[in-house]
């Protein structure tokens, strides 16, 4: 039985392609969110920088480990590791929170770094999904 470690870096070694269309378009996912969760005060990076360390350095990989997974699965690692990293952005104050956000009347400012991770627990089975539809398109690689 192979590690998880052994796995994961099954996964990582891929078409080289494939990772760069990954960071693209997570580089240009990461920009507009933050800048519309910033025009909208609901939240954003205190630099713009942590769109490369959240997106591309974090996000990337994970996505490219849990690509061939069912979306609920890749829903629910994903899950896990957005609470971590939503956890830590407002713990560590390198993301802002606008105070008295649309979210925070909505749902209340205790449940708002929930909420966040539950949205953005998505961005794994749909970036993985798009990233997919795009590079077999673009490469013309069938699946």
């Amino acid at each position: 039985m192979k590690s998880f470690f052994s796995r994961a870096l099954t996964k990582l070694t891929t078409d080289p392609r494939l990772v760069l269309l990954y960071c693209i378009v997570y580089f240009a996912w990461g920009m507009l969110m933050n800048w519309i969760g910033n025009e909208a005060e609901i939240a954003r990076f205190n630099n713009w920088w942590q769109v490369l360390s959240c997106y591309i350095f974090y996000m990337v990989p994970i996505s490219l480990v849990l690509r061939e997974l069912p979306f609920h699965r890749q829903y629910a690692y994903g899950l896990i590791a957005m609470g971590f990293l939503e956890f830590g952005g407002y713990f560590f104050e390198t993301s802002y929170a606008f105070p008295d956000n649309i979210l925070d009347q909505i749902f209340g400012i205790r449940n708002f770094t929930l909420g966040m991770a539950l949205f953005f627990a998505f961005y794994f089975p749909l970036g993985n999904w798009a990233v997919g539809k795009i590079y077999q398109l673009v490469f013309k690689v069938k699946k």
